[in-house]
């Protein structure tokens, strides 16, 4: 199969785009197929017609790629690489995408994630991995994922959206300490905990560096879990416990940051429960595919809380679902197949 993986852009989870990016094109070509890696902002610009014979060129494509850094990406020099740029999309991508069986998405964050990539591909006519446009920009907002988690019933943390600029006040139920999140950040870059009142105006003013609208929700004391769903059903429960503060990027993507354990030492019913809520939170928002869910445990009531849905999952070699499927036997290189075949089916 002649496939375009597709990793970097221009968002702030730029870095662990193409960590994943790296590892999916890895594994593919180790599977026998045909696989371009594009950065999809950069594109291919010298590339030379026909483009077809790309895809059998002996180029590492992977080479130049390095570990996700300490730090989030500084985009301002990704882009001053395109000097007046006016579209996402780099040279000679579209074209590429086009001429493939299917795009596997490596993308994370904004205009990889948020729908748009999806629905000019579904106006396209070109095959990828991952869920549709619709369920893409739902999850995209943590605030309108939240009101379709209530609407059926699935405990989320309580919580405002406050427009930078705009006055507010810090609802009861709310309380300190708190979380302060962009609505459509990921990777937990412009992610806070806020303990006391006098810490959340600069909590807020380094949020709105990101985004003019964020999220203030009420700071689940416990444990942390992620669940990945695949075709509607679960896969083993993930406890992540980070040995310094909480999941911030820095504990993501550093190895020996955080200890994550697979299958999480839990009571089975509970697991039970928290796979369901999973399930149920990917139904909602009408996943297609793959995803995965995050979750806080509260160590007083033991109710656990589903935070938000991640529809194009961390593919890193520190990441969560390659975790979750090694629990079951599944290797990296047999899970990037998996997701090549769950998501073909939306095409047949």
């Amino acid at each position: 199969m002649k496939i375009v993986v597709l990793a970097g852009g221009i968002s702030t989870e730029r870095d662990v785009s193409l960590s994943s990016g790296r590892g999916i094109y890895q594994a593919l070509k180790e599977n026998g197929h045909q696989v371009i890696l594009l950065d999809i902002f950069l594109g291919l610009p010298d590339a030379k017609e026909p483009l077809e014979h790309l895809f059998e060129s002996t180029i590492d494509w992977a080479a130049s790629i390095r570990s996700v850094s300490r730090k989030a990406p500084d985009l301002e020099q990704i882009r001053a690489l395109r000097p007046g740029y006016r579209e996402l999309l780099g040279p000679n991508v579209l074209k590429l995408c086009s001429l493939c069986d299917m795009v596997f998405l490596g993308l994370h964050g904004t205009n990889g994630e948020d729908g748009r990539i999806q629905a000019l591909f579904d106006l396209m006519g070109i095959r990828y991995t991952g869920t549709g446009h619709t369920s893409s920009a739902l999850c995209m907002d943590k605030n309108i994922t939240k009101q379709m988690f209530k609407g059926l019933g699935i405990p989320t943390p309580p919580s405002i959206t406050v427009k930078k600029g705009e006055s507010f006040e810090l609802p009861q139920e709310i309380g300190f300490p708190c979380m302060v999140k962009t609505c459509c950040g990921g990777s937990s870059v412009g992610v806070y905990r806020v303990e006391e009142v006098f810490a959340l105006k600069e909590a807020l003013k380094q949020a709105f560096s990101y985004e003019d609208q964020v999220l203030i929700e009420r700071c689940v004391i416990g444990r942390e879990f992620s669940i990945a769903v695949v075709e509607g059903k679960a896969l083993p429960v993930i406890e992540i416990a980070p040995l310094q503060g909480f999941y911030d990027y820095k504990n993501k993507y550093q190895p020996g940051s955080t200890v994550e354990t697979c299958p999480a030492h839990i009571p089975p019913n509970l697991s039970a429960r928290m796979q369901r809520h999973a399930e149920a939170a990917c139904a909602s928002v009408g996943i297609e595919g793959y995803a995965r869910v995050d979750f806080m445990l509260d160590e007083r009531s033991g109710e656990d809380y589903a935070l938000e849905v991640n529809t194009l999952p961390g593919m890193t070699p520190t990441s969560l679902l390659p975790q979750e499927a090694a629990a079951l036997g599944i290797s990296y290189a047999r899970l990037c197949e998996w997701i090549l075949e769950v998501s073909m089916k939306k095409y047949t």
